[in-house]
């Protein structure tokens, strides 16, 4: 495989109404299991939010992407999932929820740098 390995990959959504279905990307989560990296880069476009809700609390939508980022990174900071190695965090992070930040379907790929590939991915699918 000349030094690729499988990557797995969610992007973040931001759901304002929920009942609405409406949502705009926010984020992606980036997982590699070969190097023990997982990882989330934000970028939340508020004026786009407040043309799906004018109302959207953006301070809690912030604070739960936040929330994201420090799972990701692990540590006393994350809570209870932060002790958990990188695999379970990816798994908790993913899981479905209905709440306003919602994680989307996990797609997969290969790659030799997953950090980079977190950042092509927010380029591609966020900004």
């Amino acid at each position: 495989m000349s030094g690729r390995d499988v990557f797995e990959y969610a992007v973040l959504r931001v759901v304002p109404r929920v009942e609405r279905g409406e949502l705009i990307n926010a984020g992606v989560v980036v997982y590699c299991r070969a190097r023990s990296f997982v990882a989330a880069r934000i970028h939340l476009d508020e004026t786009r939010l407040l043309a799906l809700d004018p109302r959207a609390d953006l301070v809690g939508v912030r604070a739960a992407l936040h929330g994201v980022e420090q799972v990701c990174a692990g540590g006393a900071e994350a809570g209870q999932a932060g002790r958990d190695d990188a695999g379970r965090r990816f798994r908790w992070l993913v899981a479905p929820r209905s709440t306003v930040v919602q994680p989307g379907p996990v797609h997969t790929g290969l790659t030799t740098d997953p950090r980079a590939e977190l950042e092509r991915l927010v380029d591609v699918l966020v900004r």
